[in-house]
């Protein structure tokens, strides 16, 4: 994930779940109410739902691979949501690639890891071993008795969904701890709830959500839902001599290439627009047309920066001459 700021409101920024976590809030008395409700539910969704943290629900579920472990609702509410964004997308959006990312030398918080050279070209690592191809649809969910059963030998990875789910969650509960409106933004991926302010939501819509406003990207306004960016721009390391990143193409098992280098959709929940800009990414040119066909407002950047637009997301052009707003479908 990664690619916008927001502006407009009072706010508060920092660090959780591996990303920084963004605030924003309509009306100034809300702010404090706000942030407590929203550290309160990212530290849930944290224990529950880590791939690295030994301690978490999901570290659990992965090491008992090939018995039914017990889960709370938290978590098992995340994986209905990663089994239906892989049954939405005919499995580009896969929660059985913890192993593949391991593979590619994503096996810690990516912070960490050892850093690729600027515009390094992404490859596939010489070698891929212990591939599990059981596939998702052997997950076993089962909500009475709180349990979930893995293939052996499979690991989950959560992020394509469990992030900007925390970000509709979040905005949520900071939504219902305050009074006005209230945006949270994980990593680029954005979602809000309540009343947005007068003009709506200015949000820079860029490659990475880091980067200054003067960075390549453009403005758009939000009045309500979520918008979501993906890129493999970014969240970019160096492993076994090759620059990696986290987009994984279910059926190489390896970072895509060939693909867009940044996708921004706009929909009425961030986790929809999340699983939208994930598959979009691993679909690559045939991407598109799928998402003009949902209605889906999105925005595609090429590798040499070149700009598309679908689904009645605002023109470079118009939004350069006046602010327009991305309605979420």
């Amino acid at each position: 994930m990664s690619g916008a700021t927001a502006g407009l409101g009072l706010g508060a920024a920092w660090e959780a779940l591996g990303s920084n976590v963004v605030l924003r809030v309509s009306d100034p008395r809300a702010l404090a109410p706000a942030r407590a409700a929203v550290e309160l539910e990212l530290a849930a969704i944290d224990r529950a739902c880590s791939r690295f943290r030994s301690d978490s629900e999901l570290s659990r579920v992965n090491a008992r691979a090939g018995r039914p472990t017990r889960v709370g609702q938290l978590l098992m509410e995340a994986l209905a949501l990663a089994l239906r964004a892989a049954e939405l997308t005919g499995g580009d959006v896969d929660p059985t690639l913890g192993r593949a990312l391991e593979l590619a030398g994503y096996d810690r918080d990516w912070t960490l890891l050892a850093p690729a050279p600027d515009r390094s070209e992404v490859s596939r690592p010489l070698t891929l071993t212990a591939r599990v191809r059981s596939g998702w649809q052997e997950i076993r969910l089962d909500p009475e008795s709180s349990t979930v059963r893995l293939p052996r030998g499979m690991r989950l990875d959560l992020g394509a969904t469990a992030k900007a789910w925390a970000a509709d969650r979040a905005a949520d509960a900071a939504c219902a701890a305050g009074e006005g409106g209230v945006l949270v933004g994980i990593g680029g991926d954005i979602a809000t709830a309540g009343p947005a302010p007068d003009g709506g939501w200015r949000i820079r819509v860029t490659d990475d959500h880091r980067a200054e406003p003067s960075a390549p990207g453009q403005t758009v306004s939000v009045r309500s839902g979520a918008l979501a960016t993906s890129s493999t721009a970014v969240r970019r390391w160096q492993h076994a001599g090759h620059a990696m990143h986290h987009i994984i193409d279910p059926r190489t098992g390896a970072p895509v290439t060939g693909s867009w280098r940044t996708v921004s959709v706009a929909a009425a929940s961030c986790a929809d627009a999340n699983i939208a800009t994930t598959a979009a990414l691993v679909r690559a040119h045939a991407a598109p047309a799928w998402l003009a066909d949902l209605g889906l407002p999105a925005r595609f950047v090429a590798e040499d920066g070149a700009v598309r637009t679908v689904g009645g997301w605002p023109s470079e052009r118009a939004a350069a001459t006046r602010e327009q707003a991305v309605l979420a479908a």
